[in-house]
């Protein structure tokens, strides 16, 4: 499942090894990976989610095309060699506030309801990670459910 988005990003951005302007200790990069987990977690990276995805950190993070290229093929890296989450919202935690941890929540929730359905696995991880994030249940369902609604009005 990694594999197609590192081929939709080689596609995209020409592929090469330019140094990493993203480092470890980068907020935008411990996210997106947590962003991309969610678009893959289900076995499959649909072509929505994966525009979504893209439109989010652009949109969020206020990077250009550019940016939004590396920083996606870095967090596909730090998701590869990642054995859990706690490396990415332990980073999160220390560097965010929690209005912006609630962000990162509800970035994940824009990223799976992208496709129309979520999977018992996404639920999951985005259960888990708002728990380690220090997210209320509450906050976490009234994210997706905000999530879902939104979804709804682009579609219809």
């Amino acid at each position: 499942m990694f594999e197609a988005l590192k081929n939709i990003l080689s596609d995209l951005g020409g592929g090469g090894d330019e140094p990493r302007r993203f480092d470890e200790n980068d907020f935008r990069l411990m996210a997106t990976a947590l962003l991309v987990h969610a678009a893959a977690i289900d076995g499959r990276v649909s072509d929505v989610e994966f525009a979504r995805l893209r439109t989010v950190v652009k949109d969020t993070f206020r990077l250009d095309d550019a940016q939004v290229e590396e920083l996606v093929e870095s967090a596909v890296k730090a998701e590869q060699e990642a054995i859990d989450l706690y490396r990415f919202t332990s980073t999160l935690n220390r560097l965010l506030d929690e209005p912006g941890r609630t962000k990162v929540i509800e970035m994940m929730w824009q990223i799976i309801v992208a496709d129309g359905a979520v999977s018992e696995f996404e639920d999951n991880l985005v259960w888990r990670a708002a728990d380690l994030l220090g997210i209320s249940r509450e906050k976490r369902i009234a994210l997706r459910q905000q999530a879902q609604d939104r979804e709804g009005r682009e579609d219809g």
